[in-house]
């Protein structure tokens, strides 16, 4: 498929459907590309609660019923301020006494304290423990280095990082998530020719996938979605949003900014009400970026899409549109800003989205508030921190990387699998989340959040059935540790206490 450019027709090429050796969907009709959810009898999800489908069923959140919980006091608020700042306060101290670098999560605090307090009582458990507080602080410098265009000596750092005996992409979940940090800041110096200390700049972007890219890469997505929730998370959570959203709509359009695979429409089809024996039409449009998507990537899904669309009797549209040469002049003019008025529109769009061009962020969301939607989805796996500096955001999105590899490893994949995981899944996102922030404003910008609300989006709380049905895909999971928390409007998905992805629906 070639990507659609704004006031360009799209050319839709034939593409062999692939054979791909997977099981199907709970529907007989599902396309084999699509991802298998071998629920047992005693993990079955809830059926998707549907606004006016005829009573079929009642929501199973009914049969568990929450405590209330009641507001708190003047005083319990006041104690918890002042144990707040004291929390702050040590925590300042420990950065002193422990020589953390500015900016250091909480979580790599733990390494680094670990480490020292180690190293200070001659303990050996953690034999590698200096190796691992060398790393942060070399990662630190070498992010500082590039964010403020010292290239050389950034160059002198990541040199000595290469010959870190445990920095690969095979080992502990520290090593493996640093290793491609210090690619993705690698990869950003390949754009600069340094040399003799004099610096020329190019353009920087991520690598451009090949058709092997997409191979590796679909195998990839295949298991991770077997041995973690995150995608089935992901996916039932959003589409549950928006169904109760659109409610009796005849006609839908969904505007993605994170089309993926396309797997997550496909199980939206199968749950898409037939009132009064009317199946709605469903009409998709995607922003993809050729440096995220290749064509041939596109060409499959939208293929598989159409043919499971037609199984099932659903009248179904893809557009895909090139998100690289989206700008607010061109897209005013592209036919989804004058949808018709019998059409319910609903937005996915995940923060990270954005990741490529930050600074986008506010002309995207005035774009999407013009198309007027009913809901908007969206998901922060906490990695991209606009509100940080650079060398801040890069230590804060490594956090959130190592708990994500270490989730990764309780499922005790093989270590083939786990590597092409990361690789071809994990490897591009990592990169996006350095490289786009370079090509972002020097200056910090507001939380995305902030923006949200600036922009005149509300968050929306989500159903107690949608909650319901988030606990359900985490008890088939394969292994323990993960839990699903309400935190104000947003439904968090955390692995051992610690955040790994959280979703929420707006309206404006």
């Amino acid at each position: 498929m070639q990507y659609h450019h704004p006031q360009q027709q799209e050319e839709k090429p034939h593409v062999l459907n692939p054979m791909m050796n997977q099981h199907q969907l709970n529907s007989p009709q599902a396309p084999s590309f699509f991802l298998p959810l071998p629920f047992e009898n005693n993990h079955q999800l809830p059926h998707p609660k549907r606004q006016n489908s005829g009573g079929r069923m009642e929501p199973i959140s009914q049969m568990m019923p929450k405590l209330p919980f009641s507001d708190p006091g003047h005083h319990e608020l006041f104690l918890r301020k002042q144990q707040q700042q004291q929390q702050q306060q040590h925590h300042l101290q420990q950065q002193q006494h422990f020589g953390f670098p500015p900016g250091l999560p909480p979580f790599l605090q733990q390494h680094h304290q670990g480490i020292q307090q180690n190293t200070l009582v001659g303990k050996k458990e953690d034999p590698g423990g200096g190796q691992q507080h060398e790393l942060l602080d070399q990662l630190y410098k070498a992010a500082e280095m590039v964010g403020t265009g010292n290239f050389t000596h950034a160059q002198g750092i990541l040199a000595r990082l290469n010959q870190h005996q445990q920095l690969s992409p095979i080992g502990k979940p520290l090593y493996r998530a640093a290793f491609y940090f210090k690619e993705a800041l690698q990869l950003s110096l390949g754009h600069n020719n340094v040399n003799n200390n004099l610096v020329t700049s190019h353009p920087i972007m991520p690598r451009t996938p090949t058709p092997f890219d997409v191979i590796f890469k679909m195998g990839a997505y295949k298991v991770f979605s077997e041995v973690s929730p995150l995608i089935q998370f992901i996916n039932f959570t959003c589409n549950q949003a928006i169904l109760e959203s659109l409610e009796d709509a005849d006609r839908i359009h969904i505007v993605d900014f994170d089309i993926g695979f396309g797997a997550q429409w496909a199980s939206f089809m199968q749950e898409l009400p037939r009132n009064r024996g009317i199946t709605p039409s469903l009409k998709i449009t995607a922003f993809a970026s050729p440096s995220t998507h290749h064509p041939i990537e596109l060409g499959l899904m939208q293929e598989n899409l159409t043919q499971f669309a037609n199984e099932i009797g659903i009248s179904f549209e893809l557009d895909v549109i090139n998100f690289d040469s989206l700008d607010q002049q061109s897209c005013f003019s592209l036919p989804i800003f004058r949808a018709s008025e019998n059409e319910a529109i609903a937005v996915n769009f995940p923060v990270w989205a954005a990741s490529g061009q930050p600074s986008a962020l506010p002309s995207l969301l005035r774009l999407i508030k013009q198309l007027n939607p009913k809901i908007v989805v969206s998901l922060d796996r906490g990695s991209d921190r606009s509100d940080l500096s650079f060398p801040q955001h890069v230590l804060h999105a490594l956090q959130s990387y190592i708990n994500l590899f270490e989730s990764l490893d309780a499922a005790n994949v093989t270590s083939d699998a786990l590597n092409k995981i990361e690789r071809f899944l994990l490897q591009p996102k990592i990169e996006s989340t350095v490289l786009g922030r370079l090509r972002g404003p020097d200056k910090m910008m507001p939380n995305w959040k902030t923006v949200f609300a600036s922009s005149g989006f509300s968050p929306v709380p989500f159903s107690n059935f949608t909650e319901t049905q988030a606990e359900c895909v985490l008890k088939r999971a394969q292994v323990r540790g993960f839990h699903v928390e309400k935190r104000h409007a947003f439904l968090v998905l955390y692995w051992q206490g610690r955040e790994l992805i959280s979703a929420s629906a707006w309206r404006c």
